[in-house]
């Protein structure tokens, strides 16, 4: 119970942090360092890019706070070293293809960021376990880290929609780890909670709107790639090590969509294109609010099934990941078919 409540104020920290932060970094930048609309953005005048930078703050901030704040047995937080070192290179790269908008950096440059932030979680020891060979553990960690960062830098393309998958997110890893007491997990879960609830109403706000930017969308996923190596999930169902898959499954499977839509019609996964199956809802007519309460209403759903998955035998898990599939492949079809 005191742990617990430790948690709630590592959330409380970051929600404060990260409230008080948007408005400031708004008014320090002087209408400076903002989206301005083009291409595939369709928001009406520049909108500042002060979420990425508020959401750090309340992440860090927190943290560090609980970190030297806060009397813990000698080595549990070493891992929350990683998560901090790692999510300041992501930070770093992300902000830096903010400024350099609307080119950006180069790919090939936000994929090495990537890679030396996997490192550095590796060196810290958070990394694919369930996998006995160490290099090729150390493979699957990299693109794992790679893959769930560009995910949700793919996904924030409309309000709320990033900031709510990994919310939602934050909150089963926070459940499935308590349990089993994975400080770092639970701490950087929490934090990431606090910060995505304190920056929401800024980015459907008409007065104090803002956007993340890649520097916070990739700071989100990595956050969370480094959450879902520390939680422990197969302590009663071996086949509960693949659980992430289901408490992550739109953002990949957002991602997976995007990625064989734009090769289906020949054009480079890595450009950016009209090809989210969000943006072909909105021009199906279905509105921006009811896409993203419809992707929150599965996570929700699938977060639970990953909750019943660590708690089933095998067999059942395998029944769920098929039906997962089945349900991912069905909505995939239907959308890429829609009329637009």
């Amino acid at each position: 119970m005191q742990n617990l409540l430790v948690y709630l104020f590592c959330a409380l920290s970051a929600f404060l942090i990260t409230s008080i932060s948007v408005p400031l970094v708004i008014t320090a930048l002087g209408g400076r360092f903002a989206d301005v609309p083009s291409g595939l953005k369709t928001h009406s005048g520049a909108v500042p890019l002060a979420g990425g930078p508020a959401i750090m703050a309340g992440i860090f901030l927190s943290l560090l706070i609980v970190r030297f704040t806060i009397s813990f047995p000698t080595g549990t937080l070493h891992s929350l070293r990683g998560v901090l070192a790692g999510g300041l290179i992501i930070f770093a790269a992300g902000l830096a293809d903010d400024i350099k908008k609307p080119d950006g950096i180069s790919a090939l440059t936000k994929f090495a960021a990537q890679t030396a932030a996997a490192i550095a979680l590796i060196f810290y020891g958070i990394k694919i376990n369930f996998i006995g060979n160490n290099i090729l553990s150390y493979i699957v960690t990299v693109l794992w880290v790679i893959g769930l960062t560009n995910s949700f830098n793919l996904l924030d393309i409309a309000d709320l929609l990033a900031v709510s998958q990994a919310c939602c997110a934050a909150l089963f890893f926070i459940i499935i780890a308590l349990p089993s007491e994975q400080i770092y997990v639970n701490f950087t879960a929490a934090a990431l909670l606090g910060a995505g609830v304190g920056f929401a109403p800024y980015n459907i706000s008409k007065r104090c709107k803002s956007f993340m930017g890649d520097s916070g969308s990739m700071l989100l996923g990595f956050t969370l790639a480094a959450v879902s190596m520390g939680a422990q999930y197969s302590f009663k169902n071996p086949a509960a090590v693949l659980a992430p898959l289901l408490i992550l499954a739109v953002p990949l499977w957002d991602t997976a969509f995007v990625v064989i839509a734009r090769i289906l019609q020949r054009k480079n996964p890595f450009k950016g294109s009209p090809d989210h199956a969000v943006i072909r809802l909105q021009k199906y007519g279905v509105s921006s609010n009811t896409v993203v309460l419809m992707l929150l209403a599965a996570s929700i759903i699938y977060g639970a099934l990953a909750l019943f998955v660590i708690h089933l035998n095998p067999f059942w898990t395998s029944v769920i990941f098929t039906l997962t599939l089945l349900d991912a492949l069905a909505c995939g079809i239907y959308i890429y078919r829609l009329k637009i």
